[in-house]
């Protein structure tokens, strides 16, 4: 392909999207909302896995203690956790210093939650119990399991379920309602590049009667589905790398201990899977468009 016959097909794709203009904001705003969903979700699995590889290094359990134990049973139970294989330290984690944890963590946010918790402290005492490896924990539950006074028991790998399902069911749902964009963007794309072919009906035939083959005619159109692809993928790149941003802050104060991916990722990672996702929506629309209703 010669670059005179580029340097017309651009130009000739930049006036379609010129003379087309709601519809081809319409169709870039589209695409940007398919893609700002699947950034989402994408991002939301890549902290998730770092999240769970966090946990998963962290081998230790937490036994949380009811009020009214009585300090026997409190100080036997830490030696019986104490004298299982593995275990490398038992820490009480009291009622006062759990509340002040939790303080920590809200920081200004707490305003009359605080308040509240300062009148009736709901947090129970505890032991964090750190461990060399993730048997170390099953045996301490075996031998715990029917000790007096214990409220409830959890593991960093409950943790990791719950997250994990959580996470499946959340992509389950971003993966739906991105599809449904998907779709309504190849909809609109489609309809932007035939409406373009309708107008040019005559001038098409002509230029067929002159010997222009198929894909002559064919490549204005696919570079500006690929257009606006690019440019519905640029601005959900904006959009995803402010929000994220903001995203940032938040979890710093609230995720005590585990920072988000950073925000660089979207501009090394993230932005060339936009832009290969948009350039493919955006051809794929136009072929569709064209195979029905172009009669090349």
């Amino acid at each position: 392909m010669r670059f005179d016959s580029i340097k017309y097909f651009v130009k000739d794709a930049f006036k379609s999207i010129k003379r087309n203009k709601t519809l081809s904001i319409a169709s870039a705003a589209t695409v940007a909302a398919t893609l700002f969903i699947l950034g989402v979700v994408s991002l939301t699995l890549v902290n998730v896995n770092k999240a769970v590889n966090q946990l998963g290094s962290k081998v230790e359990a937490r036994v949380y203690l009811k009020d009214d134990i009585k300090n026997e049973d409190k100080d036997k139970l830490k030696k019986t956790i104490e004298g299982v294989d593995g275990v490398l330290e038992v820490k009480l984690e009291t009622k006062e210093q759990a509340l002040e944890k939790m303080k920590e963590q809200l920081q200004d946010d707490s305003g009359a939650l605080v308040a509240g918790f300062n009148k009736k402290n709901p947090f129970p005492s505890s032991y964090i119990v750190r461990v060399d490896n993730p048997k170390a924990v099953d045996d301490v539950l075996v031998k715990i399991k029917d000790a007096p006074g214990i409220e409830k028991i959890k593991d960093a790998r409950q943790l990791i379920d719950q997250v994990t399902k959580l996470t499946d069911s959340a992509t389950m749902i971003g993966g739906i309602t991105a599809l449904v964009f998907v779709l309504v963007s190849l909809f609109l794309i489609g309809n932007t590049i035939k409406i373009t072919v309708f107008s040019r009906k005559r001038e098409i035939g002509i230029m067929k009667y002159v010997g222009a083959t198929d894909w002559f005619i064919r490549w204005p159109f696919i570079i500006e589905g690929i257009l606006l692809g690019i440019l519905g993928a640029l601005i959900s790149v904006i959009i995803l790398y402010g929000l994220y941003g903001l995203a940032q802050t938040k979890a710093a104060d609230m995720l005590l201990g585990f920072n988000l991916v950073s925000r660089s990722y979207i501009l090394k990672v993230t932005i060339w899977e936009f832009l290969l996702g948009g350039m493919v929506i955006g051809s794929l629309a136009s072929m569709i468009s064209m195979r029905k209703f172009l009669k090349v």
